[in-house]
């Protein structure tokens, strides 16, 4: 008994270390931010379903910026503005066209799959992957990716939760006909959420590229599906909404540390542990928190 026991000390010993956490928080940077610019978008009232084209078309123009140019700040700029756009058309469909916002989502997602691949063949004459550059690398405490991850994260907290913005916002994704009645644009609170968030996102977008210095296509890989559980998982609050995502990137860091050791467990059973994570989370914090009730109603 106490030589297995010693043996799994030794495991665990060898998958939680400094790297680790490293490892973690690289990888939880994508997610927290699509999660956290999903959460500011539905807290306003608009379903956002397009996370994995704000990720996707955020990682694209950061890459392209980035070769093109060789800067890193415009890079992460583009990326930015990249996942406002999305977030304005997502929001003038939704505001102005009261087109359903999840087959509005589902089509952002689609389109921004396509239009990459289009583009990447149009410009350099390949649809899968663009030129390579030199990115950030994927060194976590010198990435200032990370670190502006940490500063975004804090600011949406204390935008929906300490100021008058963050009130309005709120607002309109709970009680649109009371903001009207107080001399509040429901429309204008929504789009504004709706752009913050997808620049946000983007920027999550621009954390998968840079790190390797070149686009991919598919590179998002369902991290914007992922985010938008973890938005219901942390029920709308960015604070909790982190900390699920941060669960995520455990998650895969554990199974990547576990694949480099060896375990001894077939492959296929360590390549399940995210999903695992994500339903012992979703069984744990259901229920915990309540949607917008203005959620998907147009104004």
């Amino acid at each position: 008994m106490s030589g297995a026991l010693d043996v799994i000390g030794d495991l665990l010993a060898s998958i939680f270390t400094l790297a680790f956490v490293a490892q973690a928080l690289r990888i939880t940077v994508p997610y927290v931010l699509a999660a956290v610019g999903g959460a500011l978008t539905e807290r306003s009232g608009i379903v956002d379903l397009a996370l994995e084209a704000k990720l996707l078309c955020g990682a694209f123009a950061a890459a392209i910026i980035g070769y093109e140019t060789g800067s890193i700040p415009l890079a992460i700029a583009g990326a930015a503005v990249t996942g406002a756009a999305i977030g304005a058309v997502q929001a003038l469909w939704a505001i102005r066209l009261r087109a359903d916002q999840i087959v509005t989502g589902v089509a952002l997602n689609i389109i921004a799959f396509g239009l990459t691949r289009f583009l990447l063949q149009v410009w350099y004459g390949q649809g899968a992957n663009s030129p390579q550059f030199q990115g950030t690398g994927t060194a976590v405490w010198s990435s200032p990716l990370v670190w502006l991850a940490i500063v975004l994260v804090a600011a949406a907290i204390v935008l929906v939760d300490r100021t008058v913005l963050g009130l309005r916002l709120r607002a309109a994704g709970e009680r649109p006909d009371a903001t009207i009645a107080a001399g509040v644009s429901v429309g204008g609170a929504r789009f504004l959420a709706a752009l913050c968030g997808g620049a946000i996102a983007g920027v999550g977008g621009a954390q998968l590229s840079l790190a390797v210095g070149g686009f991919g296509d598919q590179m998002s890989s369902g991290r914007g599906y992922v985010a938008l559980a973890a938005v219901i998982m942390g029920g709308w609050r960015p604070a909790y909404v982190a900390l699920v995502c941060l669960g995520f990137g455990a998650a895969e860091a554990v199974q990547a540390r576990m694949q480099g050791v060896g375990t001894g467990l077939p492959p296929e059973l360590v390549r399940l542990l995210p999903y695992v994570v994500a339903l012992v989370l979703l069984a744990t914090l259901r229920g915990r928190g309540r949607a917008p009730a203005a959620l998907g109603r147009p104004t």
